[in-house]
């Protein structure tokens, strides 16, 4: 554990995000050696160190796609970095196109895409463990992956607009956990989908007073574009659920404002009706240092997102505002064990603290590995 805690320490602390600089940073260590005594396990700690390098390795490849900039990072090239690591560490990598996703009835990630000229993606990853056992469970996580949101027609102020870079990295701690988990050789079936999209202002974007039909059949009254994430988690979890059928599915966003003046940048709010996933996640964020907190997710919460006019609308009142998104988003669960994390106050800053530092923390990565850990040990 020790040497685990000191692998990760290094390299996230080690962590800059300066290769657009003319002049880089002060580069790290190129190498740190781990010196250990001689009553220590030697073949136990580097399993650890290992097991450290790996899990920050991941953690910082969902810092690096989170704090790239948005004319870099499309839909299109999210895609394109999930099939390089894909390739990189032997994962199962698809990728659905506007056409594709149109077929499959996807027209909720599809609205929210249609006013960019960068059109969405569906993106799939798969770790399928060499000695998976037959009753291994299948783990689904999916993530919300807009590359960059303006609000749409219901535009956001300027101020800080450019964090809104920021907004894919639920998708970025997707692509970081799956790639830990095929390093680590986890026995599980981990599957990681992501809906890709941009959310811009033009003459062909989705409006205010839209009406949209998810894959899963539902209809959608749009009250504000810029309450998009949802709407793309929408399709993206119906997707995940209707495929494979997991056991469990865990989706990270950043979605709401009201999570963050709840809980501000110190704690990912957890939401879900399963008090059992509740428990484990909590617990494998505070094994890891991250602070999973749970939040309410009542009946009233989901019937508060009942709409006149069609089954559902995507924003309601400012009461209760995280939840109520939480509440969306579970008619797209249905019964599946289901949890949704809003990692809007955690996902970055502009801050440096211990080994943190400006931009992109990564948030969820460490914390998805110690789930599937604990998951694989209870199997």
């Amino acid at each position: 554990a020790a040497a685990q805690a000191l692998a990760e320490g290094v390299l996230l602390g080690c962590y800059r995000f300066d290769h657009y600089k003319e002049k880089r940073d002060d580069a790290p260590p190129a190498a740190v050696t781990l010196v250990i005594d001689g009553a220590t396990d030697a073949a136990a700690a580097r399993r650890g160190a290992d097991a450290g390098v790996a899990i920050a390795t991941a953690q910082n490849l969902a810092r690096d796609l989170s704090n790239e900039p948005p004319n870099e990072l499309t839909p299109a090239r999210l895609a394109t970095a999930a099939r390089a690591t894909a390739r990189e560490v032997g994962l199962r990598c698809r990728v659905l196109e506007p056409a594709q996703m149109k077929k499959l009835g996807m027209g909720a990630i599809l609205a929210v895409g249609q006013g960019s000229a960068n059109p969405p993606r569906m993106i799939v990853l798969e770790h399928v463990p060499k000695r998976r056992a037959s009753r291994a469970p299948t783990l689904c996580i999916v993530g919300k992956g807009i590359t960059f949101d303006t609000g749409g027609i219901s535009i956001k102020p300027s101020a800080a607009m450019h964090e809104m870079k920021h907004d894919m990295s639920g998708a970025a701690a997707v692509v970081g956990a799956l790639r830990a988990a095929a390093v680590l050789e986890l026995p599980l079936h981990v599957v990681g989908v992501i809906g890709a999209a941009e959310n811009m202002p033009s003459g062909t974007a989705y409006r205010p007073g839209d009406v949209v039909r998810a894959m899963s059949g539902k209809t959608i009254e749009i009250l504000n574009t810029d309450a998009e994430g949802r709407v793309v988690l929408a399709d993206a979890l119906h997707y995940a659920i209707s495929e494979f059928e997991p056991d469990a599915v865990v989706d990270l966003a950043t979605l709401t404002g009201a999570c963050v003046v709840a809980l501000g940048p110190w704690a990912t709010g957890v939401f879900t009706r399963d008090d059992a996933l509740a428990r484990e996640i909590v617990d494998a964020g505070a094994a890891c240092g991250e602070t999973m907190w749970r939040m309410p997710l009542f009946p009233e919460h989901a019937r508060a997102m009942k709409s006149s006019v069609a089954d559902l609308k995507n924003a309601g009142s400012r009461d209760a505002g995280a939840s109520t998104a939480a509440g969306f988003l579970q008619a797209f669960a249905g019964d599946r064990s289901w949890a949704h994390l809003d990692i809007a106050g955690t996902a970055w800053g502009d801050k440096s603290a211990g080994w943190d530092v400006p931009g992109a923390s990564g948030v969820g990565v460490r914390t998805l590995v110690a789930w599937m850990e604990s998951r694989a040990r209870s199997r």
